[in-house]
């Protein structure tokens, strides 16, 4: 009984993961061709992470932004709201990609000329040019302007889970609105929260390999140009797709793990 417990409790998904994932790294360490590949693409790794967790800490400041307006006791910062999250959501992250990164960048050159028109014409400080606006920066605010829709719903639900009792009793103990979020509001809801966020951070990581389309040397474009120029398809293309699971896999796991940790204390 004890062994079919065993059985019946072990993720054998998790176990064919990981069989795979040391094949793959065996043969990382033992073919020399692997190993000049995992070399040829460790740059891209930390450019991954890098674009990744750059682009979700702004997506994160800039959710949270807007789901406290969508709170506000003013009509048109709700209005703003919604139709924030609504427009972002529905455009694809490769078409904002590509529109951050030829239109919107244009433009905000074009602005930022225009606003410091002044020191610019007195020779304080150099004009700007669309070049000057790196690739890795435009992808980098495509990516947080995609994820913030998703995650200012996730902090909008999180809020909404904090029990109007408490919050009433704050008021009546005279604490202002700000006091109110920081010291109640915001260290409850974070505990909802916290789980969805890091699932949006698994789904970044993966939706990151998109950059790779404006030319940025993450892991899959320097994949692309690695298989181009040896013809090594396969075996770059395994090394790629095992960096992506080690990343994803490990993390998810990080949260399940949180999660658990989250369920125990409530129960206590």
């Amino acid at each position: 009984m004890p062994f079919k417990n065993t059985v019946e409790r072990t993720p054998w998904w998790l176990v064919s993961i990981i069989i795979l994932a040391l094949i793959l790294l065996w043969n990382m360490v033992a073919d020399e061709s692997y190993q000049r590949i995992a070399s040829a693409l460790s740059e891209g790794l930390f450019t991954t992470i890098g674009v990744t967790f750059a682009a979700f800490i702004l997506a994160s400041l800039l959710g949270l932004l807007i789901a406290l307006a969508g709170f506000s006791r003013h009509r048109i910062l709700r209005e703003f709201a919604r139709f924030y999250v609504e427009i972002f959501r529905g455009i694809p992250v490769l078409v904002l990609l590509f529109y951050i990164a030829f239109v919107g960048a244009p433009e905000m050159v074009k602005f930022y000329n225009w606003a410091l028109q002044i020191p610019i014409e007195a020779g304080w400080i150099e004009k700007a040019t669309t070049r000057d606006f790196s690739l890795l920066w435009r992808a980098i605010i495509a990516l947080a302007i995609s994820y913030s829709a998703f995650i200012a719903e996730v902090f909008r639900a999180g809020i909404q889970e904090v029990g109007t009792g408490q919050i009433e009793a704050a008021k009546a103990l005279g604490l202002s609105n700000w006091h109110r979020f920081r010291l109640i509001t915001l260290p409850q809801a974070m505990r909802k929260i916290l789980p969805p966020l890091g699932n949006d951070l698994v789904a970044m990581i993966k939706d990151s390999a998109l950059v790779s389309v404006l030319g940025v040397q993450d892991i899959t474009q320097l994949g692309k140009v690695f298989s181009s120029s040896t013809f090594q398809f396969f075996e770059t293309y395994n090394v790629v797709a095992f960096m992506y699971l080690v990343l994803t896999l490990s993390l998810s796991l990080l949260i399940r793990a949180f999660e658990a940790h989250l369920r125990r204390n409530d129960h206590h």
